[in-house]
Order: structure tokens, then C-alpha cells, then sequence
């Protein structure tokens, strides 16, 4: 109840702010603040207790619930109404009082039902990522059937990802058993080399034949880091609930206004790049977002029509010869990526993440190091921590870096080490350098 009623106090400051902005100055605006946001609090505490809206929250939190947070809003603001009507509170001109009414409605409602729904989204988007950020990654000892039993058996189990079998015959290296591909390993320094070249190895499963099992054919033995017996890193999204809660309100709000502030520049990019080059303006890409899932990534055209004919290929700076002339000029301020504020609203990404690549990129960085999954737990972004100190990726090698980054600040984001990334970001754009 406690959070509803501070809700529901901003949504009436904010109405009433708006409506001074909108009227005549007026004396002793202050006091009349006091009095319009005390009203609402009183108003809002009996609606509350009306309507039991507050406890629709840890029962079952929908939108179809949340109709009872309207009607205690409805409940406030024919209080409210009764009020001003008799020039107790609030603005005292006809048009003034239904916009106050209006936007304090309208601001309740969103206040006192976006974050609530907002929390909900976010622990079925945690609980469905469980799964993939508590899978370890596993080698398989041997490379006879026995051993791909045990690897068939501790895919389907969930709890690992089998990155292959370990066998000692050095003609069997680089084979395919059951899907699972065979790696020679003759010693510690090739297991050692292996580890390094998978991008980490959380442990070595055993089948009972090999001596090291509990003989029911079932169970394993677990070597954690293939040496050594250290415990494995962990790769999980360490931002709290309310992290999250804040940085996806941050994201709306400044998307939306950005999207407003800089229509301007829509149009005259729009324009740029048809004189240009002709239509389509906007170029939208499939890429790979939270939880694996597609989406369509929305940039200007900066290259021409042609620029992928042979294949997906990377972008090699301001000399790419794909580049077309206002296109070169976008890239080299950032204007191209202007329409992603669509997929910032939309919810596809965030200001800070990662930056999304396509899956045809994905599966070669994979490849090398099967890490690149645990990123799926956040959502991609506009700019990244990597792109900070890695800037474009034109390699393989530069990807796998820029992995190595993404997973550092997947273990260590928060809302002020985003804060910080943004600042970076925008200090660096106004100062030219190229990323």
C-alpha cells in the first residue's frame, strides 16, 4: 500500500507542475502544491482500502488485474473533482482542472502499474534464464559409445553443455561421434591448450567404464576446471531487481524523448539518404537478442543495396568500399544508428548492453569460445562497455575480445556502471573518436 500511495502522491505532483506550466504564474504556488498532493495521498489511502487494489500484486499481477488500480484512481480523482469544484485545492479555471484531473489519472495509473508489471516480467525473464546460466561447460572423457551415451545423457539433463569428447587417439582427433566432436588431448598441456581454445571448461564427466564413475552407469565425476580442482566463474547477470526495474524505465523514458527530440534528424537523414542512394532508407537486419530470441535491428542505410550479394560480411571502417557517401558521413557521427531508439522502446535492447550480432557471427565466435550464451541473459545495446575499448570488430579476434569484455560487464553491471558507459559514449561522440 505504502509504495501506491508515493506513486500515487508523485503522479498528482507531476499534474500539478504541469499545469502550472501550461497557466499563469500564481502566488503561493507552494502551498497550493502541499495541499493538492496531501488531498491525493488522503484520497488515494481510502480508495485503497476500498478496493484492495494493493494486494493484486502478490496474488496474481496482470494488466486485467490492474483494473482495480483504475478504479481506486477513479475513486481519487472524483475526490479530487469535489475539491477543486468548490476551489479548495488546485487550479481554479475550468479547462486547468479536467487537465490536472487528466494527467494525474493518467500518471497514476502508469506509476502504479507499469513498475509492478514491470517486476513480474523481469523474474519469469530470470527464472527462464536459469537454466542457461547455471549449465556448465563439460568435456566428455573417451571416445567409444560409452562415453557418447554420457554425453547424450548430460545434454538432455540440462545441467551441462557438452562441447565435445576427449580422446587420446590421435586419428580420431577432429571427428564427429553422435554430433559431438572428438578432441586429441596426449597431456596436461593439451588439455590445458583445449580448455584456452573452448573458452573455459567447467568440468570433465567420466563414463563408470573409465574407472573414475560410481559404476550405476548414471552418475559422473566431476574434475571443476579440467585442472586443478578450482571452482568454475559463474556468468550470471548480477544487476538487482530494481537495477533492472531502473534501467528499463531509464530506457523508455529517454528513448521516447530522444525519439521526439531528434526528429528532426530523421528527416534530414531520410533525406540524405535518398538523394543518395534512393530508398529503402531504413536498413532492418536480424539479430539475436535476450534469451536467443531474433529481432530486427533498425539502422539508416549506410551502404549500398548490393553490399552483402556475396555473403554476410564485417564492417572494415570509413574505407569500406560498400559505403555510400552520406552513409560514410553517418557512420562517422553515429547518425545511422539513430532509428535503434525504436528498438530501445520497443524493448528489443537497451542503451547498454552488448552489441547484438548476427547469428552467422555468432556460431564462428562459438566455435572458439561457447561463452557468447551467458550474454543472452541481458538485453543487447545501442553502445557497449567493449565498444568503449574495443572498438569496431573487423576479426575474429577483435569478436573474441569484445566477448571477453561483454562477459566482464555481464558479471559486473549496475545502474551507475551504465551511467558511467553512457557518459563515456556521449563524451567520446562530441570528441570525434571513431568506434
Amino acid at each position: 500500500m505504502l509504495r501506491d500511495l508515493i506513486m500515487s502522491c508523485i503522479a498528482s505532483f507531476l499534474s500539478i507542475l504541469l499545469v502550472r506550466w501550461v497557466s499563469a504564474p500564481t502566488y503561493g504556488f507552494t502551498r497550493q502544491v502541499l495541499i493538492f498532493v496531501g488531498s491525493a495521498a488522503i484520497f488515494t489511502f481510502f480508495a485503497l482500502l476500498i478496493t484492495g487494489s494493493s494486494l493484486f500484486a502478490r496474488r496474481d499481477p496482470s494488466f486485467w488485474k490492474g483494473r482495480y488500480i483504475v478504479v481506486t484512481v477513479l475513486i481519487k480523482e472524483a475526490g479530487m473533482l469535489a475539491l477543486m469544484l468548490f476551489g479548495i485545492i488546485g487550479p481554479h479555471t475550468t479547462a486547468h482542472i479536467f487537465l490536472a484531473l487528466f494527467a494525474d489519472a493518467l500518471f497514476s495509473v502508469a506509476l502504479m502499474i507499469y513498475p509492478r508489471i514491470l517486476l513480474v516480467r523481469l523474474r519469469e525473464e530470470d527464472k527462464a534464464m536459469h537454466t542457461i546460466s547455471e549449465r556448465l561447460n563439460a568435456l566428455v572423457m573417451g571416445d567409444d559409445d560409452s562415453a557418447a551415451d554420457l554425453a547424450e545423457r548430460a545434454a538432455v539433463s540440462g545441467h551441462y553443455e557438452v562441447l565435445g569428447l576427449i580422446t587420446r587417439n590421435p586419428e580420431m582427433g577432429g571427428r564427429i561421434k553422435r554430433s559431438f566432436v572428438m578432441y586429441y588431448v596426449n597431456n596436461d598441456q593439451d588439455l590445458f591448450s583445449l580448455q584456452w581454445r573452448l573458452g573455459g571448461i567447467d568440468c570433465i564427466l567420466f563414463p563408470k567404464d573409465s574407472g573414475t564413475g560410481n559404476g550405476d552407469g548414471t552418475d559422473t565425476t566431476r574434475r571443476e576446471k579440467g585442472s586443478g580442482g578450482s571452482s568454475p566463474v559463474k556468468m550470471k547477470d548480477n544487476m538487482s531487481l530494481v537495477g533492472k526495474i531502473v534501467k528499463r524505465g531509464f530506457d523508455l523514458s529517454l528513448s521516447g524523448v530522444l525519439l521526439i527530440i531528434f526528429s528532426p534528424l530523421f528527416l534530414i537523414c531520410t533525406l540524405a539518404v535518398l538523394i543518395d542512394d534512393g530508398a529503402p532508407v531504413i536498413y532492418a537486419q536480424e539479430r539475436i537478442g535476450k534469451n536467443g530470441k531474433p529481432f530486427n535491428i533498425y539502422k539508416f542505410r549506410s551502404m549500398r543495396k548490393d553490399a552483402e550479394e556475396g555473403g554476410p560480411q564485417l564492417y572494415s571502417g570509413d574505407n569500406d568500399s560498400r559505403l555510400t557517401r552520406s552513409g560514410k558521413f553517418m557512420r562517422q557521427h553515429h547518425l545511422d544508428e539513430l532509428p535503434q531508439l525504436w528498438n530501445v522502446l520497443r524493448g528489443d535492447m537497451s542503451f547498454i548492453g552488448y552489441r547484438p550480432e548476427r547469428q552467422y557471427f555468432i556460431d564462428q565466435i562459438m566455435e572458439d569460445n561457447p561463452r557468447y550464451r551467458f550474454l543472452y541473459q541481458i538485453r543487447p545495446g545501442v553502445t557497449s562497455y567493449a565498444t568503449l575499448y574495443n572498438g569496431y570488430t573487423d576479426t575474429k579476434e577483435k569478436m573474441l575480445t569484445r566477448l571477453d569484455m561483454d562477459l566482464y560487464y555481464l558479471r559486473n553491471h549496475s545502474v551507475m556502471f551504465d551511467l558511467r558507459i553512457l557518459g563515456l559514449t556521449f563524451l567520446n561522440i562530441v570528441g570525434g573518436k571513431k568506434f
